[in-house]
């Protein structure tokens, strides 16, 4: 389980960090992005929470993971608007950071920058099995990398992929189990073969 930094917020000379939490499709991401900022909540911290306009799966506002577990937030349409209305908090929780523009990087610098612990969750990899989105460069400027597994849909044994189980290619196609399973590296590049011959 990550712990958090212990960092002194009245401190004007602390330094702010980036995390990000990052896995396949059903690992747990949204309900540990939720943990770190309830937390953060507790130690009576100034939180804000942000999540793509195009994510409306749950709830148009609220950051929902799969087990229903929800917290307050604000849907945005760009990246950029996240520096806007951060205001003073010293924590910003970002949810479903793939489906940002590449923006979303420069905006966790700058936060992190000015102090903020940012708290970033979102897919590392699309359907594909591709880096998705700006996944990666948020990976490769954060401190603390937390990546969970699934559990496989097939197998049983701990998942990486996010496995689409319809013939689409499209990148972006909202969805849960009914389009979506987790699925280790065997199973999903098998399961890529099999549409691969169906085309």
């Amino acid at each position: 389980m990550f712990l958090e930094p212990q960092t002194n917020i009245t401190d004007k000379h602390a330094s702010g960090h980036i995390e990000v939490i990052c896995g396949c499709m059903f690992s747990g991401k949204t309900e540990e992005l939720i943990r770190r900022l309830r937390r953060a909540t507790i130690a009576k911290q100034r939180v804000e929470i942000f999540k793509p306009t195009v994510d409306t799966r749950y709830d148009e506002e609220n950051v929902v993971s799969h087990n229903k577990t929800s917290i307050r937030s604000t849907a945005v349409q760009f990246a950029s608007d996240i520096l806007l209305l951060a205001g003073d908090s010293d924590v910003i929780g970002i949810d479903e950071a793939q489906f940002f523009d590449q923006d979303i990087v420069a905006v966790c610098r700058n936060l992190a920058n000015h102090g903020k612990r940012v708290i970033v969750a979102g897919l590392d990899m699309d359907a594909q099995g591709e880096p998705f989105g700006p996944m990666p460069q948020l990976l490769a400027i954060s401190e603390f990398v937390t990546k969970l597994h699934a559990i496989c849909a097939v197998s049983g044994s701990l998942a990486s992929f996010s496995y689409k189980l319809t013939d689409s290619d499209k990148t972006v196609e909202l969805g849960e189990a009914d389009i979506y399973e987790a699925r280790n590296r065997k199973y999903f590049y098998e399961g890529q073969a099999d549409k691969n011959k169906r085309k």
